[in-house]
């Protein structure tokens, strides 16, 4: 799958408050936080390193793609993956255009993209070092 991704320096703590300014400048705001690897160290006893998942959410994208079909209400939020990796942390934010594939969603999708897109700008952007970006899917 595509994602806009970058790796950037610092721990998931430094980045993730970058990540969630990132995201209210284009008009998204954090609707759930998963911290997988408590809930994993929890549940099952397993170390990893830290992962967290924030569900982000733009209104204003969410009430139309709900007008075009209420099934889309599955893949909403949209998901950004806060990792820690040797490098840094590494940010991926799922690319709406490869989850609503349908026709009637085109145009939104792309629209979402741009600003998911400009996120992943504007945090590369914000670092002082040169971030590593790595493309994956």
């Amino acid at each position: 799958m595509h994602a806009f991704e970058t790796t950037l320096p610092g721990t998931i703590d430094d980045v993730e408050g970058s990540v969630r300014e990132a995201l209210q400048e284009q008009g998204f705001g954090v609707l759930t936080e998963i911290d997988v690897a408590a809930t994993l160290k929890a549940k099952l006893g397993v170390e990893r390193a830290p992962l967290k998942i924030l569900g982000a959410c733009n209104p204003t994208f969410a009430n139309r793609a709900l007008d075009i079909d209420p099934a889309v209400s599955l893949l909403l939020p949209c998901n950004v993956v806060i990792e820690a990796t040797e490098g840094g942390t590494h940010v991926a934010i799922a690319d709406p255009r490869e989850l609503m594939t349908e026709d009637a969603f085109r145009a939104l999708a792309g629209e979402a993209a741009e600003k998911l897109e400009a996120v992943v700008t504007t945090l590369n952007g914000s670092v002082a070092s040169s971030p590593t970006k790595e493309p994956r899917g």
